[in-house]
């Protein structure tokens, strides 16, 4: 395994993208984490904040150096969804439709509780490019592993391992080491992004499919300006969303929430 080296581990910082992204203009090399138990002015997609309280869950950002174009930064990105996605369903033992991603990168869990699907992590890919040239990507990565008092506001959408292995135990389980979790996140990783740089989505595109949690529901634009049923996601890491006009939209960035018909 190429990623996971340097390791620099804070007990608090403002966040761990900015200081891989620091790190990148400084020379770091490919494959550098940083880890943090606290995230003072940690944030995820759309600029929202990403608040984890000490010591319970996983935050983390990977340095990468991909020699690749600027237009297959998106598929890395949804690789990266993947590659987390595949380490939450193990650490649950849960099956393919019990974890899955939210295009572009949320995983959810299907809860035993109640099957509805809640966030367990997310995503957060920034690139620095220049020219053609993509200099470096960052990979921050949020998941919710301890926790099991979460805010009222966000019981009904998010939850995290502890819950879930709780429930499909029928009561609570010995805590899950964190350091195996950033691991085996790290393998994956390390398993797929190179070669979606450098050959696109091809290789893992039917895992992609397989794991889609917005395949063939209606969604909407969360500016409420398109809606359709989402097709999948093609070969360019782009959703496809099929209008009510009987248009095929291509969704290049954004964000896309499942709506009750």
């Amino acid at each position: 395994m190429t990623l996971g080296a340097p390791l620099v581990i804070a007990s608090e910082t403002e966040s761990t993208n900015d200081d891989a992204k620091r790190g990148a203009r400084e020379g770091v090399p490919h494959g550098a984490v940083w880890v943090a138990e606290v995230q003072t002015s940690g944030r995820g997609r759309q600029g929202r904040a990403w608040l984890s309280p000490p010591g319970e869950n996983l935050l983390f950002s990977v340095l990468l150096r991909l020699r690749c174009a600027p237009a297959r930064v998106p598929p890395v990105s949804l690789a990266c969804g993947l590659a987390v996605r595949d380490a939450v369903a193990r650490a649950l033992g849960a099956g393919d439709a019990d974890v899955v991603v939210k295009w572009p990168n949320d995983v959810l869990v299907r809860s035993a509780r109640d099957g509805v699907l809640r966030k367990v992590a997310g995503i957060l890919v920034e690139s620095g490019i220049a020219g053609a040239k993509v200099e470096y990507v960052v990979v921050g990565i949020g998941i919710n592993v301890h926790t099991r008092a979460l805010p009222e506001e966000l019981t009904a959408i998010a939850t995290s391992i502890a819950l879930e292995r709780d429930a499909r135990a029928g009561g609570p389980l010995a805590a899950l080491d964190r350091g195996e979790l950033l691991a085996e996140v790290l393998s994956n990783l390390d398993r797929d992004v190179e070669h979606v740089a450098h050959k696109g989505l091809g290789l893992i595109h039917s895992r992609l499919t397989r794991h889609d949690a917005l395949f063939n529901q209606r969604v909407e634009s969360t500016e409420g300006d398109l809606q359709g049923i989402a097709r999948g996601v093609d070969l360019e890491g782009r959703l496809l969303v099929e209008c009510d006009d009987g248009s095929l939209k291509r969704i290049s960035s954004g964000e896309m929430r499942m709506r009750l018909a």
